[in-house]
């Protein structure tokens, strides 16, 4: 999950707060790893002896922040994707930074995981990496198969949602290890509606960083080609929803499948049938994997952190999501390997 996390605090009208604290992280470990009793016991230090360090950082990263800014090569007019998958015809305005420079943006910028594989990075007329109110368009590819969105029109987003909640909350003891802020996702900013006739899937999700009172928006779009899915993720503060809302429609325009790949080019028979549907495409995208169902509920055994009955409303609620036989197959071989008590409940 992409996040452009935004945290409050005095900073320099030029930098984000949120990228500000990022950088803080990644430089500092130890700030955020001491725990809170430690703090309180410690001897309180002078007031100016205390405000000067901070400054002096805090100035520092801003530096360092900046710099990696104004080092970003932008491109315009029409960018080709994946060598010849897809193309972008960029509207007046709009700006493309490639692979490259889009990991260093989510990773030194932004402060996400590393190892993003994207395909480059749309930003809006106006927008910077580090302005407050800015936004982006994370272009990704997943080749996964064809995609049957026969499930569209019977799908609860409501349960859903409380489904794709509990996941994140399972998913933050990892991030924490790896250095990073909790995330939690509040609910939808925008339900999830799908296009068929243009086979285009998008919703909207309000996240939170953990330590942060405002919310981050995650604006999700998802293209159905012949043999996958493009995956564009707008990653922007809360408040700019509706800045985000007017700015999406040129961006779903612009971006298509070429000749060859595009979704009514499909070949039954022929071409690889996705083992999932519309359903997963919202509640995991790169977990909507055969192979995922072995190692999530293989770590959920071995930590023994799940309640018998948490762990198998899981799996039923992966068979809700993941179609075909290869999909269907690999649940029944893991819940065969479950403990017999874990299978009586």
């Amino acid at each position: 999950m992409i996040a452009k996390p935004f945290m409050p605090g005095k900073r320099l009208k030029a930098v984000p707060g949120y990228a500000l604290a990022a950088a803080l992280s990644l430089v500092s470990v130890m700030s955020v790893a001491i725990p809170t009793a430690a703090v309180a016991a410690a001897p309180a230090p002078a007031p100016a002896a205390q405000a000067a360090p901070q400054e002096v950082n805090r100035d520092s990263v801003m530096a360092s922040l900046v710099k990696i800014e104004k080092g970003l090569e932008y491109r315009t007019g029409e960018i080709k994707l994946e060598d010849g998958l897809a193309k972008v015809n960029l509207p007046a305005g709009y700006r493309y930074l490639d692979a490259k420079q889009t990991e260093t943006v989510l990773t030194d910028l932004w402060g996400n995981p590393p190892g993003s594989k994207t395909l480059g990075m749309i930003l809006a007329p106006g927008q910077e990496p580090l302005g407050d109110e800015s936004w982006a368009v994370i272009i990704e590819y997943e080749e996964d198969g064809y995609v049957k969105d026969d499930d569209a029109e019977k799908i609860n987003y409501d349960d859903m949602l409380k489904d794709m909640q509990k996941a994140t909350e399972s998913g933050n003891e990892d991030r924490k290890k790896d250095g990073y802020a909790a995330m939690h996702l509040v609910g939808w900013a925008e339900k999830p509606y799908y296009d068929k006739t243009e086979h285009k899937l998008h919703w909207a999700k309000e996240l939170r960083v953990e330590g942060s009172e405002h919310t981050s928006l995650n604006y999700n779009i998802r293209i159905l080609g012949r043999r996958g899915v493009l995956v564009l993720n707008a990653v922007a503060p809360m408040s700019a929803l509706e800045t985000v809302k007017a700015g999406i429609p040129p961006v779903l325009k612009s971006v298509e499948f070429q000749e060859g790949h595009r979704y009514s080019e499909f070949i039954p028979g022929t071409d690889k049938v996705a083992t999932y549907g519309i359903a997963a495409l919202v509640a995991g995208g790169v977990l909507a994997k055969v192979g995922f169902f072995k190692i999530m509920i293989g770590v959920l055994l071995a930590a023994k952190k799940f309640i018998i009955i948490g762990l198998l409303a899981f799996v039923a609620f992966f068979k809700r999501l993941f179609k075909g036989p290869a999909a269907q197959k690999e649940i029944k071989d893991v819940t065969r390997e479950m403990p017999e008590e874990t299978k009586r409940g």
